[in-house]
């Protein structure tokens, strides 16, 4: 996945260079759809729509994966369907980049160790796609079920120490970096962890039930969103706003005016900065963009007639 992708994304936003996002939410009784839309304006426009299902009883009860769904890619000028994909990688991966750039601008750049909490899939490619941006050394997992595996595969993969958290407070307090990807619906990362500087990518919250960080901690740091509106009702921000901690005006920013320079970095001294990581359209646009271009010069994936 190209970070410049996703970085150039965030700054497309910030300069009104995008066809503007949307979410939409739909619960069901065994999980829920988000549905995200928006696109990119450039030498071609290209509008996306991704229909991504959360149910995390898949694994065990279908044989499926939990996170599952489609991108539409479609011509921006005329409205024609260019690619149907599926939508878990694109999302995944996108994800793991995202952090990557929000860690490029917003964390201190001689960042050493990092804490990684949650030891699944998303867990790997955060911490693969730090190290890319970080000169880490040391990392620490974290979660409720300990994954001995996680620490011993990413250690041998990335040639960087990686061990299983004793506590998160402990680990919390030793790194430079704190990732939170995890399906919490009741925070576990509160301000007795965090120490001023220290930079927090809260990834998992991209659902208004979901929530990984205690609403003071947010009050009490610089909170940078991937987009405000959207956190307002979706992300850790949305908890910090409905406990009536913090308002919409008190947020430092959106990561994409700090990379396009409308905003400066935010100074990190005396506080934690937190990115507030919803996962947005103009990802999936960049990532799906970017596959599609390739399948294209490359001959791959299976071409076919959407209409007669």
């Amino acid at each position: 996945m190209s970070f410049a992708a996703v970085e150039g994304a965030f700054a497309a936003y910030a300069q009104g260079r995008v066809l503007t996002p949307s979410l939409m939410h739909v619960e069901t009784p065994r999980g829920e759809f988000h549905i995200k839309s928006g696109g990119l304006v450039g030498d071609r426009t290209y509008f996306t729509t991704k229909v991504g299902g959360g149910f995390f009883g898949n694994r065990a009860n279908f044989d499926l994966p939990n996170i599952i769904g489609l991108i539409l890619l479609v011509d921006g000028e005329n409205g024609a369907p260019l690619a149907v994909m599926e939508s878990g990688f694109i999302t995944r991966v996108r994800t793991g980049a995202a952090t990557a750039v929000a860690a490029k601008y917003l964390a201190r750049p001689d960042s050493r160790t990092v804490t990684i909490c949650g030891a699944g899939t998303q867990g790997e490619i955060q911490l693969r796609a730090l190290t890319r941006v970080l000169p880490i050394e040391r990392a620490f997992v974290w979660s409720r079920n300990p994954n001995p595996a996680f620490a011993e595969r990413m250690s041998q993969e990335l040639g960087i120490k990686v061990s299983v958290a004793a506590g998160l407070t402990q680990a919390v307090r030793e790194s430079d970096v704190v990732v939170t990807c995890t399906p919490a619906k009741r925070w576990f990362l509160g301000r007795e962890h965090i120490r001023p500087g220290t930079f927090v990518a809260a990834v998992g919250t991209d659902s208004p039930d979901k929530q990984e960080l205690e609403p003071e901690l947010l009050a009490s740091s610089v909170v940078v969103c991937d987009l405000v509106e959207q956190s307002e009702h979706v992300g850790d921000l949305h908890h910090a706003i409905a406990a009536g901690l913090m308002t919409r005006e008190q947020v430092y920013g959106e990561l994409g005016a700090v990379i396009a320079g409308v905003i400066s970095r935010p100074a990190r001294e005396d506080r934690a900065v937190i990115f507030d990581s919803t996962g947005t359209a103009l990802q999936d646009a960049a990532a799906a963009v970017l596959v599609y271009e390739h399948a294209v010069a490359t001959g791959r994936g299976t071409p076919f007639a959407f209409w007669g």
